[in-house]
C-alpha cells in the first residue's frame, strides 16, 4: 500500500497553506521519526551546507538539530505555490548550551510526489544572535496557536 500524506498535489491556495501549517506543527513537536514520515523514503535535502538523503539521514539530522537548538519554536509562512511545489519563508528561535538566544531566518523550496510526500527540500538559513528580550515566538506548548501572529504580522 502506498503511503499518502494529504493534502495531495496539485495544490490550490487552501491546500498549500494547510501543507505549510502541517509542516510547522510537526517540526514544533520535535519528533524526528514522526517528521521524517512526511518525506518520501528517498527524499533529498539541502539544509544549509548539509546534504541529506532518505528518512534515516533525516532522523539523524533532526535528532542532532533538536539537541543543539534548545527551546526551539518555529513559524512558517507560505511564499508561493504551483502544482506540486511550495515556497516557504520561516523564522525560528532557540538557544544554545550557553544560553545564547538565536533567531534563524530562511527560505525553503519544497517539491512533493503524487502521494503528498515531500521528495525535495532545499533550505537556506541564516542565524542572528538575539537577546532573550527580543524573542517573538513565545506561545505556550509546542504548536503555534491559530490566532498567534504570522511572520508578516510580527515584522519578521
Amino acid at each position: 500500500m502506498q503511503e499518502k500524506k494529504h493534502p495531495l498535489p496539485p495544490f490550490d491556495e487552501s491546500t498549500a497553506v494547510q501543507k505549510v501549517r502541517m509542516a510547522e506543527n510537526a517540526w514544533n513537536m520535535k519528533d524526528p521519526n514522526k517528521i521524517s514520515m512526511a518525506y518520501s523514503a528517498d527524499s533529498k535535502w539541502r539544509n544549509r551546507d548539509v546534504f541529506i538523503n532518505g528518512r534515516d539521514e533525516i532522523v539523524a539530522f533532526l535528532t542532532k538539530k533538536f539537541e543543539k537548538e534548545q527551546a526551539y519554536r518555529l513559524c512558517k509562512e507560505i511564499w508561493g505555490f504551483r502544482h506540486n511545489r511550495i515556497a516557504v519563508r520561516f523564522a525560528y528561535e532557540w538557544h544554545d548550551e550557553r544560553g545564547q538566544w538565536w533567531r534563524s531566518y530562511g527560505n525553503e523550496n519544497w517539491e512533493f510526489d503524487e502521494n503528498g510526500l515531500m521528495k525535495v527540500r532545499w533550505a537556506s538559513i541564516n542565524d542572528v544572535a538575539i537577546g532573550e528580550g527580543e524573542r517573538k515566538l513565545l506561545w505556550e506548548g509546542d504548536m503555534r496557536p491559530e490566532d498567534y501572529a504570522s511572520l508578516s504580522e510580527m515584522g519578521l
